[in-house]
């Protein structure tokens, strides 16, 4: 751990990001599939309307998704910074603090999510046939919350020691899982939706037990308590507070899903809301390399400002956020140029209208702005100041996202939808680009005085 420890605080960091990115962005490519491959699996294996049900159901699957994000991320940016300044002793505490808040968060979601996942599925707009399958959806998913919660927290604790690659093929062997009994419990077992749910459960379960095996069997590269439970007040305020930003913006998102998906029963037809699921899926494929981007600068970023080499740590930032660029603008050209290929791989047998590709090619514009923005999400609870992250993921939803919503597709349709988010996304990126450079500012002369 020395060496790598030495290499991120001090070599060239083309050759830190290399070395910390690729495994980083094949593993939340792989991880990112497991959402992917529902949608695929569930429209051609069993029909569009259950492809819309999954798309309703699955951010509320999300939330809890979110509990795993909000420990992974406060206490991976605690140890990064803490490897960073070489605190032993908070780093041996962290794995109490981890199993604890892990419990407790399945406990609090997973019963009264699925007592009323009817009710919450028909919060998210679904309605007829869409609310029935998914409720049954959504309840299967919920049922795994533990594993999803734990395996996701220790995932990402072990790429905030700088170990990508381990991280990687524990995520790919759960992707295998997933891929090999999807058709398996979807088709040959019939269990339809809830089929594709457990599918993915089973792999969250082994993905959970590898890193269980990591930090039991002291592979880790520092020394902790890991069968200990135990609340540490400390360690919770910090991992909560720098957890935040992450957690906020994944609930953020789960609230516009309501709205929209609301405003597209409202407004719009079954098929719209397939549509929208298609749509919303590639969207979300296409930002997965950035997820594994985000992931490595936490630890490069973290551990040099732990380190107090803040210009190190904001170079990383402007570094990472241009790869991450280069690295979208192919699939941006490709998904600009072919969208009814693009679109006919989830939902199969459909002729789109020049209409609905324009919203695709809307919708998809503002993949360039993403990597910036991402990177920042990420960036400012590593140099410990998640307040702009937090800011951001709050105005972005509450006064920008959700209002439009409301109101703007009532005079102008279920359109105006993918037009809506555009701009908001390009309104954000300069707000974020301001706060970098402000906070950067700050860095720098914190570090003169």
């Amino acid at each position: 751990m020395e060496q790598q420890r030495q290499l991120i605080l001090n070599g060239k960091m083309y050759k830190v990001m290399w070395q910390m990115s690729w495994p980083a962005v094949i593993a939340m490519v792989l991880y990112g599939l497991n959402n992917f491959l529902d949608g695929i699996f569930v429209g051609h294996l069993i029909s569009n309307t259950a492809l819309a049900a999954v798309g309703v159901a699955y951010p509320l699957a999300q939330f809890a998704q979110g509990f795993g994000t909000l420990i992974g991320t406060g206490v991976g940016s605690a140890v990064s910074i803490w490897i960073g300044a070489d605190d032993k002793d908070k780093l041996n505490r962290a794995m109490g603090t981890v199993n604890f808040l892990t419990l407790l968060f399945s406990v609090a979601i997973t019963i009264p999510c699925y007592i009323f996942a009817k009710e919450l599925v028909y919060m998210m707009g679904g309605r007829g046939e869409i609310l029935t399958l998914g409720t049954e959806y959504f309840r299967a998913t919920i049922l795994g919350s533990f594993f999803w919660i734990h395996g996701l927290a220790l995932n990402m604790l072990i790429r905030a020691e700088g170990r990508m690659q381990t991280a990687a093929w524990m995520i790919a062997v759960g992707l295998i899982v997933d891929v090999a009994l999807k058709p398996l419990f979807i088709n040959t077992f019939g269990w339809g939706v809830s089929g594709a749910a457990w599918a993915t459960n089973i792999s969250m379960i082994i993905y959970m037990v590898l890193g269980v095996w990591y930090y039991a069997s002291g592979k880790a590269s520092f020394s902790t308590r890991f069968w200990s439970l135990k609340r540490d007040k400390i360690i919770i305020k910090e991992a909560l507070s720098l957890g935040m930003p992450g957690f906020i913006m994944m609930v953020m998102i789960v609230i516009q899903n309501i709205v929209v998906f609301n405003v597209i029963a409202k407004y719009g037809k079954e098929v719209d809301v397939t549509f929208f699921t298609a749509v919303n899926r590639f969207y979300i494929l296409l930002n997965t390399p950035l997820w594994g981007l985000m992931r490595a600068l936490q630890p490069v970023s973290g551990m040099n400002f732990g380190a107090e080499k803040y210009e190190r740590s904001i170079k990383a930032y402007r570094l990472f956020s241009f790869t991450g660029l280069v690295i979208l603008i192919p699939f941006w050209f490709f998904v600009m140029y072919f969208p009814a290929g693009v679109l006919s791989v989830m939902i199969p047998n459909v002729t789109f209208t020049p209409n609905q590709l324009m919203d695709f090619r809307i919708y998809m514009s503002v993949l360039p702005a993403l990597p910036f923005i991402f990177m920042a999400m990420v960036w400012f609870p590593s140099v410990e100041n998640a307040r702009p992250a937090t800011v951001i993921s709050i105005l972005r939803q509450v006064v920008l996202y959700i209002p439009a919503l409301l109101f703007i597709p009532m005079m102008y349709g279920i359109r105006s939808i993918y037009t809506i988010s555009a701009v908001i996304e390009w309104i954000v990126f300069f707000g974020v680009i301001y706060a970098v450079w402000s906070n950067s500012r700050i860095l720098k002369k914190s570090r003169i005085n």
